[in-house]
Protein backbone atom coordinates (compact mmCIF):
# COMPACT_ATOMS: atom_id res chain seq x y z
CA UNK A 1 0.00 0.00 0.00
CA UNK A 2 1.06 3.59 -0.47
CA UNK A 3 0.58 6.38 2.03
CA UNK A 4 1.68 9.98 2.00
CA UNK A 5 3.61 10.93 5.12
CA UNK A 6 3.59 14.67 5.80
CA UNK A 7 6.33 16.39 7.79
CA UNK A 8 5.75 19.42 10.02
CA UNK A 9 8.01 22.15 11.43
CA UNK A 10 11.49 20.83 12.33
CA UNK A 11 10.82 17.49 10.64
CA UNK A 12 10.03 19.30 7.39
CA UNK A 13 13.35 21.12 7.59
CA UNK A 14 15.33 17.98 8.38
CA UNK A 15 13.62 15.89 5.69
CA UNK A 16 14.02 18.75 3.19
CA UNK A 17 10.52 18.05 1.88
CA UNK A 18 6.90 18.55 2.86
CA UNK A 19 5.85 14.96 2.29
CA UNK A 20 7.02 11.55 1.12
CA UNK A 21 5.13 8.78 -0.67
CA UNK A 22 5.90 5.63 1.31
CA UNK A 23 5.21 2.05 0.20
CA UNK A 24 4.40 -0.35 3.03
CA UNK A 25 3.13 -3.90 3.25
CA UNK A 26 -0.54 -4.51 3.95
CA UNK A 27 -1.02 -4.77 7.70
CA UNK A 28 1.77 -2.28 8.47
CA UNK A 29 1.56 -0.43 11.76
CA UNK A 30 2.48 3.07 12.81
CA UNK A 31 5.68 1.59 14.33
CA UNK A 32 6.55 -0.04 10.98
CA UNK A 33 6.03 3.28 9.22
CA UNK A 34 8.16 5.29 11.66
CA UNK A 35 10.92 2.68 11.44
CA UNK A 36 10.95 2.96 7.65
CA UNK A 37 10.88 6.77 7.79
CA UNK A 38 13.84 6.78 10.20
CA UNK A 39 15.80 4.65 7.69
CA UNK A 40 14.95 6.95 4.81
CA UNK A 41 15.54 10.18 6.77
CA UNK A 42 18.19 9.37 9.40
CA UNK A 43 18.57 13.02 10.43
CA UNK A 44 14.86 13.34 11.22
CA UNK A 45 15.08 12.55 14.95
CA UNK A 46 17.54 10.86 17.29
CA UNK A 47 16.63 7.26 18.20
CA UNK A 48 15.66 8.23 21.75
CA UNK A 49 13.09 10.77 20.52
CA UNK A 50 9.57 9.40 20.09
CA UNK A 51 8.08 10.64 16.84
CA UNK A 52 4.49 11.71 17.42
CA UNK A 53 2.22 10.47 14.65
CA UNK A 54 -1.28 11.57 13.72
CA UNK A 55 -3.40 9.43 11.42
CA UNK A 56 -6.51 11.00 9.95
CA UNK A 57 -6.21 13.92 12.43
CA UNK A 58 -6.06 11.69 15.55
CA UNK A 59 -2.96 10.84 17.55
CA UNK A 60 -1.86 7.30 16.77
CA UNK A 61 -0.24 4.57 18.84
CA UNK A 62 2.66 2.42 17.55
CA UNK A 63 0.45 -0.66 17.15
CA UNK A 64 -2.29 1.07 15.15
CA UNK A 65 -2.77 -0.36 11.66
CA UNK A 66 -2.34 1.86 8.63
CA UNK A 67 -4.54 1.72 5.54
CA UNK A 68 -4.24 2.88 1.95
CA UNK A 69 -5.16 6.57 1.78
CA UNK A 70 -4.60 7.38 5.46
CA UNK A 71 -3.53 10.96 6.17
CA UNK A 72 -0.31 10.51 8.15
CA UNK A 73 1.49 13.43 9.80
CA UNK A 74 4.73 13.45 11.79
CA UNK A 75 4.75 16.06 14.54
CA UNK A 76 8.04 17.04 16.19
CA UNK A 77 8.35 17.71 19.91
CA UNK A 78 7.29 21.20 20.92
CA UNK A 79 9.05 23.25 23.56
CA UNK A 80 8.51 26.70 24.80
CA UNK A 81 8.24 28.87 27.81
Amino acid sequence: MEIVVRFFALYRERAACKSHLLTLSEGATVADMTSEIRKLFPRLAPPEVKIVVAVNADYAEPGDLLHQGDDVCLIPPVSGG
